[in-house]
């Protein structure tokens, strides 16, 4: 298989953009995605693709998030923008509220070291789908699915795995066999997504992170990803990437405009 190129990870990142279940989608002069309470709500908008200016476009994402009676509006910003509506939104008072560096790395390359007394294992029944509900609940500060939600969640969980096309990994502490990380992925173009990494506060700092990173690349690999792709927050998981030989291709900043 050919090795991705620099501008093909640039894309894949380009058009990267998740939908929640449940959410709505809007696709004009950029991709907008109203999200459903259980994850906090409000608009979130990324890849401009307009001949429109910054200010036309950026008041077309707000109609719409006005016309959905949400008043947040929330967009990341990416190298392929056409146009760059990152000085539109300084002006208009958008806060910068956080920034991820872009990586990537071959799968073949060396594998992630994971610290003695922690392991991962990859989702596949409702007790691990509600360990992990546990885990995203305080970290993502969203709301906790209910029984219902916890199945429909195991069934989307074990459909994508048996499809090959997405997973969900627990790591835990064997000192005690607590669920304390997780994380998820998806297979799209040669792509490994790595998205939704998540520890509890109280147990970060050992290896958990990486014992689900290197769980998501491995199993990944068998279902025939050639590359890794990650957003990783610059002040939390970028540095773990670094070491573990993601190269870094670029930041994605968050914007935060109120309505």
């Amino acid at each position: 298989m050919t090795a991705h190129t620099t501008q093909d990870v640039l894309r894949a990142s380009a058009a990267w953009v998740w939908f929640p279940r449940g959410s709505e989608q809007h696709k004009g002069h950029l991709q907008l995605v109203r999200y459903p309470e259980r994850f906090g709500g409000g608009v979130r908008g990324s890849q401009v693709d307009s001949d429109a200016d910054p200010a036309t476009v950026l008041d077309d994402a707000i109609e719409y998030t006005r016309s959905r009676s949400e008043s947040e509006l929330r967009f990341w910003t990416n190298a392929s923008d056409r146009p760059d509506l990152e000085e539109e939104l300084r002006r208009r008072g958008a806060e910068h509220f956080d920034t991820v560096a872009v990586f990537a790395r071959p799968l073949g390359g060396a594998d992630v070291e994971v610290p003695d007394g922690v392991t991962a294992e990859v989702v596949r029944t409702l007790d691990q789908v509600r360990e992990v509900d546990a885990i995203n609940v305080p970290v993502w500060q969203q709301q906790p699915l209910d029984e219902e939600g916890l199945r429909v969640e195991l069934d989307e969980v074990t459909s994508a795995l048996e499809a090959g096309t997405q997973l969900r990994v627990l790591a835990r502490l064997d000192a005690d066999g607590r669920a304390v990380s997780t994380g998820g992925c998806t297979i799209v173009d040669g792509f490994v997504r790595l998205w939704g990494a998540a520890t509890l506060e109280e147990d970060r700092g050992r290896g958990a992170y990486r014992a689900v990173l290197a769980e998501r690349l491995r199993a990944s690999a068998t279902l025939g990803a050639q590359t890794a792709l990650v957003k990783g927050r610059t002040a939390t998981s970028a540095p773990i990437l670094a070491r573990a030989g993601f190269t870094h291709y670029g930041d994605e900043r968050g914007y935060l405009l109120l309505v």
